[in-house]
């Protein structure tokens, strides 16, 4: 993970030769986990990551210029600073996503076209996934459809949801950053606000981008880090992924992409007949951003005792995390909410996806385990989303919620256990997973009831005479022919 949370990067140049990728120092950019992904050494004519310069990304950009690429380099930078949009360069991000992808993952493997041969493969391991999950979970099956994708493909599908992600906590940033010259000044200091709202938008969009590039290489599906992030009722899997998953576990490749499946399908259907899940995980994720809070007095310092001569002392700053929220109530509160909720959905689907597992791939136990601590650990991409917004997207209790899970099914059966998802009242707490036992055999509310008699009570209202003119004795109503 970069030591610069919020450098100002702009996007390497794609490799012409497909294995210049391999050859590079992995330190130096290469693949993944650059020392400095967000520095200006992957400008043209800078030598690349770790070129010449690179330890000063601001000098490199115009000390180690060739005169022939000056006029990209300005083109660039001028494109990062006239961006007029949202709090997020999405455009940049877009572009440098794709070009991490093209890179290709640190052990070399590079992304591809999916052929129709895994198309099928996939399309058969959901419909077969969906068939034994009907016996695990009441809920029905949530995957209209079932596709395979390249890794470029899953960039493209899931930006719209990572910008509703981190739209709200980009804003607040980006608010900061305007707001750090005294109100007196502002309405004088337009234009110079206006840069610095680009550049922050700049240093959003580098980051993410590299981030989602990064995680492209990571992940399975959709649904890998317990989010919908892709277009719903769309069952998803990387074959690439998967093959390079796969091959150190010995383990069929059939068996591997099966259970994954399972994963997948399991997400699918919890998202598609839960209707207010999605909602209630995204607004934990705005909730952190009202919250947020941003070191506005480094920021004026910063910016007040900026010299063009020493542009290290900027980089110093951007080491020091100057943008990087502070812990608040309510973010803490808000960061509970989601880590709770991260673990029950992650939990039902290792609970479901063991029970329709276990009796059919002799792999499933090992599989388990091995998808449980890849999941607590986090990759690359999560601890920069980590370091970026300051949210962890990892289910940091997934054993426990799992226990709670299966508890629940031994005690009320898969239909009891699968009617706690009918209102987010009836979720398990932070403190139910300290005492799962407690929460089985607590008498649980049924809010379908009330539900019920709500919804009547509104279609009656509508509908309903009025009582008092209709309902009163017959000598008692006026003549209206009078």
């Amino acid at each position: 993970m970069s030591d610069t949370p919020f450098g100002f990067g702009l996007p390497p140049e794609e490799p012409d030769d497909g294995d210049e990728g391999k050859k590079k120092d992995p330190q130096s950019g290469g693949g993944q986990g650059p020392a400095n992904p967000f520095g200006f050494g992957g400008m043209p004519g800078a030598g690349g990551f770790g070129g010449p310069g690179a330890d000063n990304p601001l000098a490199a950009m115009f000390g180690s210029l060739n005169p022939s690429d000056l006029g990209a380099a300005f083109q660039q930078l001028g494109q990062m600073l006239s961006y007029e949009g949202g709090p997020v360069n999405w455009d940049m991000a877009k572009q440098i996503a794709r070009q991490t992808v093209s890179q290709g993952t640190a052990d070399g493997t590079k992304d591809a076209s999916v052929g129709p041969a895994e198309r099928n493969a996939v399309q058969e391991a959901v419909r077969l996934a969906d068939l034994w999950l009907d016996d695990a979970t009441s809920l029905p099956s949530g995957a209209a459809s079932a596709v395979a994708w390249s890794r470029a493909e899953w960039v493209e599908a899931t930006l719209p949801a990572w910008k509703e992600l981190v739209d709200p906590v980009a804003e607040r940033v980006g608010t900061a950053m305007g707001d750090v010259l005294p109100e007196e000044m502002q309405a004088m200091a337009g234009p110079l606000i206006g840069m610095m709202r680009s550049m922050g938008g700049a240093m959003f969009g580098t980051q993410i981008g590299q981030a989602v590039g990064v995680l492209a290489g990571e992940v399975f599906g959709s649904t890998d880090i317990g989010l919908p992030l892709g277009p719903a009722g769309k069952a998803t899997l990387l074959p690439v992924n998967i093959e390079a998953f796969g091959k150190d576990l010995g383990v069929s490749k059939d068996e591997v992409r099966l259970y994954l499946a399972l994963r997948e399908a399991a997400h699918q259907r919890l998202f598609a007949h839960v209707p207010w899940l999605r909602s209630h995980l995204f607004g934990a994720v705005d909730g952190y951003a009202r919250g947020i809070k941003v070191d506005t007095a480094k920021l004026e310092d910063v910016v007040g005792q900026f010299d063009p001569q020493n542009p290290e002392q900027l980089q110093d700053a951007l080491q020091q995390g100057m943008f990087q929220p502070e812990d608040t109530p309510e973010q803490k509160a808000a960061l509970a909410r989601l880590e709770t909720a991260l673990a029950l959905v992650e939990g039902w689907v290792d609970a479901v996806v063991h029970a329709a597992a276990k009796p059919r791939l002799s792999s499933a136990d090992a599989l388990r385990e091995t998808l449980r601590r890849r999941r607590a650990s986090g990759g690359p991409a999560e601890q920069t989303f980590a370091t970026l917004i300051g949210l962890e997207l990892r289910p940091r209790r997934l054993r426990d919620a799992s226990r709670l899970w299966a508890s629940l099914t031994d005690a009320r059966g898969v239909d009891g256990r699968d009617a706690v998802w009918a209102h987010p009242d009836m979720l398990p707490t932070a403190s139910d997973l300290d005492d799962p036992d407690g929460f089985v055999h607590r008498e649980q509310l049924d809010f379908s009831e009330l539900d019920k008699m709500l919804g009547e009570a509104a279609s009656g209202s509508a509908g309903k005479p009025d009582l008092k003119k209709d309902d009163a004795p017959e000598d008692d109503k006026g003549d209206d022919t009078e």
